[in-house]
C-alpha cells in the first residue's frame, strides 16, 4: 500500500516551506515522522506531491534520507496540468487544491492508499488504524473508502484559524456529511466553522469528528478524479482561487451513493506547524515522544 503526502503548499502563513522546518535537535521534519510511522505500520512505498520550483532542494533534504528506507516516486503539481480542452485563467496565481494534487500524482498511484498532509504530525495508531482498514477489504474493492477522525478539540491553534473538514457520521460510523470550513473560537470560546463553500456559520462541540486529511482510498479514486476534474473546471475553471478539494469530491460520492466513507478513530494526538508560532509546541511535544520512548533518538 502506498502513502501519498501532499506537500506542494510552500506554507504561506507559516512563513516559509515549512516542510523542512526541523522539528528535533536531529534535524528530522514532520515528514520523517510521518514516514517512520506509515512505514512501521506496514506502507511499502511513498509519493511525494511537491512543486517543480523546490524540487531540487527537496529531494536533497527530505528525498535522500527516506529513499534509503522506502520506495520513493515524486509527482509534480503543476497549475497547467489540466485536462485537454482547459487552460489557466490569466491572473491564477493559487493552486487547484487538494484533489488537483492527487490528480498530479494519477500516473504512481497503482495500489490503495492512504493521503496526509506534509505538515501534519498524525502518530503511529493513526496509520495503523487507516492501515488495518484497507488490509480487511477484499481485493479490488471500489468506493470503500475511509477517513481517520480527530476530536476538533485536538486540532486547533492559539494563533488563527484552521481549515477542517466537519465530520457528520451516521450510527454505523459512515461519513454523512463533510463540510470543508474555517474554524476558529470565537470571544465567548464556542468553535465556529464557517463552510468553504458558503453557506452559514455554525457551532460545533469540542468533540466533533474532524477530517485533517489522513483519508484511505481504494485507487479507483483516482477514475473518479479523472471524470470530475473536467466537470468542476466547467464551472470554476475561470475563477481565480477556488479550489478543488478532496473532501467536497467525497462528500459528492457519498450524496450520489457511489461511495462510503468509514470515520475510523484513533488515540493519537494530532499536532502541526499551521503558523511559525506553532514551532516551539510541535518541538516541545516531539521531544516529549522520544522522551518516552514512542521514537528513538535521531529517528532513523
Amino acid at each position: 500500500m502506498q502513502l501519498v503526502i501532499l506537500a506542494a503548499g510552500m506554507g504561506s502563513r507559516f512563513g516559509g516551506l515549512k516542510q523542512m522546518e526541523p522539528m528535533d535537535e536531529a534535524g528530522n521534519f514532520l515528514l520523517d515522522y510521518s514516514i517512520y510511522d506509515a512505514k512501521r505500520a506496514g506502507f511499502d512505498s511513498v509519493v511525494f506531491i511537491i512543486k517543480h520550483a523546490f524540487e531540487k532542494e527537496f529531494k536533497e533534504s527530505i528525498g535522500k534520507r527516506v529513499e534509503k528506507l522506502i520506495k520513493v516516486d515524486y509527482a509534480f503539481q503543476d497549475l497547467d496540468d489540466l485536462p485537454k480542452g482547459f487552460k489557466v485563467p490569466e491572473g491564477r496565481e493559487k493552486p487547484w487544491g487538494t484533489a488537483h494534487a492527487i490528480y498530479a500524482a494519477r500516473d504512481l498511484i497503482n495500489d490503495d492508499f492512504i493521503i496526509i498532509n506534509g505538515d501534519d504530525f498524525y502518530g503511529r495508531d493513526a496509520y495503523e488504524v487507516a492501515y488495518r482498514y484497507l488490509s480487511s477489504l477484499p481485493k479490488g474493492a471500489k468506493g470503500k473508502y475511509a477517513n481517520v477522525a480527530f476530536k476538533v478539540c485536538n486540532t486547533m491553534t492559539e494563533n488563527g484559524s484552521v481549515k477542517r473538514g466537519v465530520c457528520f457520521e451516521d450510527k454505523d460510523h459512515n461519513l454523512s456529511k463533510l463540510v470543508e470550513s474555517q474554524i476558529e473560537r470565537d470571544s465567548s470560546g464556542k468553535i465556529v466553522c464557517k463552510p468553504l463553500e458558503g453557506g452559514d456559520d455554525f457551532v460545533v462541540g469540542e468533540d466533533q469528528p474532524v477530517s485533517m486529511n489522513l483519508f484511505a482510498f481504494n485507487k479507483d479514486l483516482i477514475d473518479n478524479l479523472k471524470e470530475r476534474f473536467p466537470e468542476w473546471l466547467k464551472i470554476h475553471g475561470n475563477e481565480l482561487k477556488s479550489e478543488f478539494l478532496i473532501p467536497t469530491v467525497v462528500d459528492e460520492l457519498v450524496q450520489e451513493g457511489k461511495a462510503s466513507l468509514k470515520l475510523l478513530s484513533t488515540d493519537s494526538v494530532w499536532f502541526g506547524v499551521t503558523y511559525k508560532e506553532d514551532k516551539p509546541g510541535v518541538v516541545k511535544a516531539l521531544k516529549a515522544l522520544v522522551d518516552k520512548g514512542e521514537y528513538k533518538e535521531g529517528l532513523y
